[in-house]
């Protein structure tokens, strides 16, 4: 069954005041809108889960999924790094981070041979969410790979070599939790880099007919990347986007993507909303944007199930 924002505040402890559907949905919207520092903390896992958000369809909501449940979990106490690989540099535009070209950027990081240091930077209107923002270079960085040994390993031989992505033991208190990749549109080079550095990889699928036919093309490109590069790539959760409840094809779809995937699929799913569009052209992800809307209290309950589950790292 699927789960909106509205089960979501249903479901929610507060007051103790549900008397009527408004008063619970005041009750929730007050507890949305408390300070960060005042909600309920996350335990945090046991080392760096490093996921891939990648998908290779346009407009399925990745760059969106990706800095709205890194928002969300820094608000719920984890520490999260952000590695944007969109050339187009959305996920940076976002999360209010500077991408112009010559910002040290995941080019730099690929073909340079950057260090993970030198390029990462906090964001301004998330506290405690680091970001590597990605440039227009980026574009050209799939043909200036071409001749480099270990292409497909760059990313992740620059994610190991931090002294904040490890286990608990290696890494330390000051260890990121997460760190979320974000993939363009597409399965070249730059997403495969992505594959080869991840352990997870979450799939945001529109609530759509047209979503679910490139899945079967994405899934096997994570197949072979698994016998070939990386043996450690899971699937470990899909998120369905865009839900619109009042139609019945996004629920045929929505149920189509449970019976295949099963509990890989979230329980929680992300309704199409204006807010979560309008966030963006702000500079802000629609977590600080609008902490009491529909969207954000999705994305948040995204964020604990998906704490909550999942394979570690």
């Amino acid at each position: 069954m699927v789960r909106t924002a509205a089960d979501v505040a249903a479901a929610a402890g507060g007051y103790g005041d549900e008397t009527t559907p408004l008063a619970r949905a005041a009750e929730h919207s007050v507890l949305a809108r408390q300070p960060f520092g005042d909600r309920p903390r996350l335990r945090r896992p046991d080392g760096t889960r490093v996921m891939v958000v990648a998908n290779q369809k346009g407009g399925v909501g990745k760059t969106t999924t990706t800095v709205n449940l890194a928002a969300a979990l820094t608000q719920l106490g984890q520490s999260v790094l952000v590695v944007d690989l969109d050339p187009q540099g959305n996920a940076s535009t976002a999360l209010s981070v500077d991408h112009h070209r010559g910002t040290p950027s995941t080019y730099d990081l690929l073909v340079n041979g950057a260090t993970l240091e030198e390029v990462v930077t906090d964001s301004p209107e998330v506290e405690g969410l680091a970001v590597v923002p990605a440039t227009i270079d980026l574009a050209g960085a799939e043909i200036e790979l071409v001749s480099v040994v270990a292409r497909e390993s760059r990313l992740q031989k620059a994610l190991a070599a931090h002294p904040r992505v490890g286990s608990a033991e290696e890494a330390g208190e000051d260890r990121f939790d997460y760190v979320l990749i974000d993939c363009p549109p597409s399965l070249g080079l730059l997403t495969l880099n992505a594959l080869v550095a991840g352990v997870e990889m979450l799939i945001p699928i529109q609530a759509e007919y047209y979503a679910l036919e490139g899945l079967g093309q994405l899934l096997e490109t994570v197949e072979m990347v698994r016998k070939h590069l990386n043996q450690r790539l899971e699937v470990s959760t899909i998120l369905i986007t865009m839900y619109d409840a009042r139609t019945r094809l996004a629920a045929g779809v929505a149920q189509e993507v449970r019976d295949h995937f099963g509990d890989t699929v979230l329980r929680t799913a992300i309704p199409r909303s204006v807010r979560v569009s309008e966030a963006p052209s702000y500079g802000q992800t629609v977590m600080t944007y609008d902490p009491g809307s529909s969207g954000a209290l999705s994305y948040l309950e995204a964020a604990r199930e998906m704490a909550g589950k999942g394979v570690g790292a």
